[in-house]
């Protein structure tokens, strides 16, 4: 029996991302969709609030893919990390990341993932965010200069993943592990189920 056979799709789904974690966070949640990489330019978007940024990117990428799959339930994400009220995006370069490793080192940060579901045929959707605290153990130069020489901090945001070698920097998680991956399984697929989109 397969993982997702216990899982019925009253409508298709489709992903709003070409992140690769994100695709495998809603396989292994047993859900079957399309991926379709929005065409929204982040760049032209205000800093505000980090709740209210990422749930704005997350509902623009949302309903730029669902205005091309009008019938279908369309999930956008948007994921940054915060530090000290500044913003940490995928390091441009080698001499980016050690800058954010280091700032990131023995420190607590947060993860905010907004998100939103939305089905442009039905003229519903709703978004939300999840914040996640993570903490850094101290990192010395070398585990730094170790990690960078890695393919894991050049794309990602914060320079480090944390579902993959990252994780050995990582001593204590406070909310959703998903959320630091790349999107919220249990709120997005809890809003799912209250849609009825998928049933069990």
């Amino acid at each position: 029996m397969d993982g997702t056979s216990d899982i019925r799709h009253n409508q298709p789904l489709v992903l709003a991302s070409r992140s690769p974690r994100r695709k495998f966070l809603l396989e292994q949640a047993g859900l079957v969709f399309t991926v379709f990489e929005s065409r929204v330019d982040e760049s032209g978007y205000v800093w505000s609030s980090p709740a209210e940024y990422t749930q704005t990117l997350a509902m623009a990428k949302a309903r730029d893919v669902a205005a091309q799959f009008p019938d279908h339930w369309v999930i956008g994400a948007d994921t940054i990390v915060v530090l000290d009220n500044a913003l940490l995006e995928k390091p441009p370069s080698k001499a980016h990341a050690r800058d954010m490793l280091s700032a990131l080192s023995g420190c607590v940060h947060s993860v905010y993932t907004g998100y939103a579901i939305v089905c442009q045929d039905d003229d519903q959707g709703l978004s939300g965010v999840s914040t996640t605290e993570v903490w850094f153990k101290p990192l010395s130069a070398g585990e730094i200069e170790w990690y960078l020489e890695t393919s894991e901090p050049y794309d990602k945001a914060g320079a480090y993943a944390i579902q993959g070698l990252g994780s050995m920097f990582i001593s204590r998680v406070n909310g959703s592990y998903t959320n630091v991956v790349g999107l919220p399984v249990c709120e997005v697929v809890g809003h799912l189920i209250q849609k009825g989109v998928i049933t069990f």
